[in-house]
């Protein structure tokens, strides 16, 4: 018997089918691992050209200044503004998007860290320093970004500008009479809101307080962003109501009566004035 005889019993013995099964896995054997091939080389071209993906969810780096702000936010601010200044509910409000001039207009006027839960913070001795406040600030921009205060110099710069011109000035004196004096006073002096609410005087405010107030609209107050009055119709405001304040601390008018209004000027003048005027008419006509 050949070799060839031989063989030929034994491929009898395997069936047509099993061979043709084999056949048919390894074929998709075969196109499973060319898939996977692709997928991978697909996937490392495009983590290749797109490393920000990769990167999306990562903790993001923070700068030097934002890092030490990070730890004074720990120290100071998260127990009423949680973690990752996402908020705590019936404590503090989220500060993802308020930016960093919210930041520091609540910090450097004293009003945060807040001692306690009341209808309005109120201004106080800040517990902080200005640079610890702007590095709380940077803080949290770099977490959700928001408004940013200009440089302290050059808005110092733009509000001294405006002081030295009439026009400025006058302009600014129209703005503040038509979007500010109902709440804090035609002399800056402030007034009384609902709810135990006011608006505060503004005697002691510096430019960036007033510049801070009017870019993120702290508490009552509504926000004046640059779509409302432009940078320079900010620094108008400021040089009129600085103006305002420098020119009333001589009062060439006399007693200013804490600057509260007509309302209080007119109680004086009657109780004052007109019981003087009652009591000399009838001093005159008892003499007579």
């Amino acid at each position: 018997m050949t070799s060839e005889q031989s063989k030929r019993p034994l491929a009898r013995l395997v069936p047509g089918g099993a061979r043709a099964a084999r056949s048919k896995l390894r074929r998709r054997l075969s196109a499973a691992v060319r898939l996977v091939a692709a997928l991978t080389l697909v996937g490392g071209l495009y983590s290749a050209y797109a490393p920000g993906v990769g990167r999306a969810e990562e903790t993001p780096v923070l700068s030097a200044q934002a890092q030490h702000g990070k730890e004074l936010y720990e120290y100071s601010c998260i127990t009423c503004h949680g973690t990752n200044a996402q908020g705590v509910q019936d404590r503090g409000p989220s500060l993802i998007g308020v930016g960093s001039a919210a930041v520091e207009f609540q910090v450097n006027t004293g009003r945060m860290p807040l001692a306690r839960q009341e209808a309005q913070a109120q201004r106080k001795q800040p517990q902080l320093s200005e640079q610890d406040a702007a590095d709380i600030g940077a803080y949290i921009q770099e977490l959700g970004g928001g408004p940013q205060l200009p440089s302290a110099s050059s808005l110092d710069a733009d509000v001294k500008k405006a002081q030295t011109d009439p026009k400025t000035l006058a302009h600014g004196g129209e703005l503040y009479r038509v979007n500010c004096s109902s709440c804090h006073g035609f002399s800056t002096g402030g007034g009384a809101l609902s709810s135990g609410k006011f608006a505060p005087t503004l005697q002691h405010s510096t430019n960036r307080d007033m510049y801070g107030a009017m870019l993120t609209g702290p508490q009552n107050m509504p926000v004046f962003g640059n779509n409302q009055l432009s940078p320079d119709d900010k620094a108008a405001i400021i040089a009129y109501v600085q103006n305002l304040n420098k020119n009333s601390q001589s009062d060439p008018g006399g007693w200013n009566i804490g600057r509260y209004g007509p309302v209080p000027e007119g109680l004086v003048i009657f109780l004052i004035g007109i019981a003087a005027l009652v009591f000399a008419t009838l001093w005159i006509a008892g003499k007579s």
